[in-house]
C-alpha cells in the first residue's frame, strides 16, 4: 500500500532523510519512531504531498507523490500533531467543510460527515462549537477529518498529544480499530502506545532506518535469540533434560522448584510444579511449539508458558544509542548500528 524507496531530503547543507526505503503492507498499522529531528515529520509530509524530496520516490496505493500528488490526496487522510480547527465553526459544519474541500457532491458529504462522526464518537457534540470542545473531542474532531471520504491510508503525528490517560485509551481503541480496513502509519513519542496499538515498528535515527520489525523479532535480534519461562509440573531433573535438547535451546535455568537437582525424592515427584528459563537461538514462533511439544509428549502436564521480551522504550534506546549489530537491509526484521 504504502513503498518507499532511497528516499532522501537535504534542506541546504542539512539532510533530513538519507537513503530511507521501506513499505508497509494493505491494513497494518506501521508505529514510526525516532528521537527529536530523526526526519519523521519530513517523511510525513513527503508522504503527504507537502514538498517534494531531494531523490527517490515514493507511492500510496499505486500513486506517485511527485506525479500524481492530487490522486494520492484522494487515498489519505493526514493527521498534523497540531490539528487544524476552525474554533467558530460546529463540530458537523466543520467536518463538512472538509468534505466539501476534498470534491465531494452534497449527498456524499453527508454520508462521510455522519459516518466519521458515527467512528470517532462525537455524536454527543455534532453541533456544539469547536471553541467549547475539550481537548480530547478536539483531538477526536482531527481524526474525523482525517477519515473523511473514508480513505485508505491514514497518516497520523502525535495522535494523543496533550490528552489525559482517559482520553488516550479511547484514541488508542479508534486506532486499533482501523486495523485491516485502512493502512496506518502512526508517529509518536509514547512508547507503550505504539506496543499497544501498533503491529510493526520502524526507528528512524539521524534520517536513516534504524530498526524494523515486530517488538518479538526486534528482541530476538537483539539477544540472538528468544528467552521463554516455563511452568510445568513433571520431575525435575527429567524435564530439565527434555528442555535441553529440544530445537534450538542453548540454555535451561531454574526458576522455582527444587533447590538443587541432585536427585533427592523431590527431584522426581512427576506432580512437582517448576518453573525454568529457557534460552534459544531461535524466535518465540518456533521455541514455544518445540517446547510444548516436548512437555505434552513426555506426560508432564504444561501450565503456562511465557516470552520475556525487551520493552519497546528497551530496543528504542539500544537502537538509538547504537548498541545493536548490523543486520541485512531484506531481513523482516532488520536492526542496524546507529549511523
Amino acid at each position: 500500500m504504502i513503498r518507499v524507496e532511497h528516499l532522501t531530503k537535504d534542506f541546504g547543507e542539512v539532510r533530513a532523510i538519507d537513503d530511507l526505503s521501506f513499505e508497509v503492507a494493505q491494513g497494518e498499522i506501521l508505529g514510526f519512531l525516532g528521537p527529536n529531528g530523526a526526519g519523521k515529520t519530513t517523511t510525513m509530509r513527503i508522504l503527504t504531498c507537502f514538498f517534494p524530496p531531494t531523490s527517490g520516490n515514493a507511492s500510496i496505493a499505486g500513486f506517485n507523490v511527485l506525479t500524481e500528488p492530487l490522486a494520492v490526496r484522494r487515498v489519505i487522510g493526514y493527521l498534523p500533531e497540531g490539528v487544524p480547527l476552525y474554533r467558530e465553526l460546529c463540530v458537523t459544519d466543520a467536518l463538512d467543510f472538509v468534505a466539501h474541500a476534498k470534491g465531494f457532491s452534497r449527498t456524499e458529504r453527508k454520508k462521510y460527515v455522519d459516518a466519521a462522526i458515527e467512528e470517532t464518537g462525537l455524536g454527543e457534540v455534532r453541533n456544539r462549537l469547536i471553541g467549547h470542545l475539550s481537548k480530547g473531542f478536539r483531538q477526536r474532531l482531527g481524526l474525523a477529518q482525517a477519515i473523511i471520504g473514508e480513505p485508505k491510508v491514514l497518516i497520523l503525528d502525535e495522535p494523543t498529544s496533550g490528552l489525559d490517560p482517559k482520553q488516550i485509551t479511547e484514541i488508542r481503541a479508534l486506532i486499533r480499530a482501523m486495523a485491516g480496513r485502512r493502512t496506518v502509519i502512526l508517529s509518536t513519542h509514547i512508547l507503550p502506545e505504539v506496543q499497544m496499538t501498533c503491529t510493526r515498528v520502524l526507528i528512524i535515527n539521524r534520517g536513516r532506518i534504524a530498526a524494523s520489525g515486530t517488538t518479538e523479532h526486534l528482541t530476538t535480534r537483539m539477544r540472538g535469540g528468544s528467552q521463554t519461562e516455563v511452568t510445568v509440573a513433571g520431575p525435575a531433573r527429567e524435564v530439565r533434560a527434555a528442555l535441553e535438547v529440544a530445537p534450538g535451546v542453548t540454555r535451561v535455568e531454574l526458576r522455582s522448584g527444587p533447590d538443587c537437582l541432585d536427585g533427592s525424592s523431590n527431584d522426581s515427584d512427576p506432580a512437582r510444579v517448576l518453573t525454568f528459563l529457557v534460552s534459544s537461538n531461535y524466535s518465540p514462533a518456533v521455541t514455544h511449539p518445540a517446547i510444548a511439544e516436548t512437555i505434552v509428549s513426555k506426560g508432564w502436564r504444561l501450565l503456562e508458558m511465557r516470552g520475556l521480551g525487551l520493552s519497546l522504550e528497551d530496543i528504542f534506546l539500544k537502537v538509538v544509542a547504537g548498541e545493536a549489530g548490523e543486520q541485512p537491509a531484506t531481513d523482516t526484521a532488520t536492526v542496524e548500528g546507529g549511523p
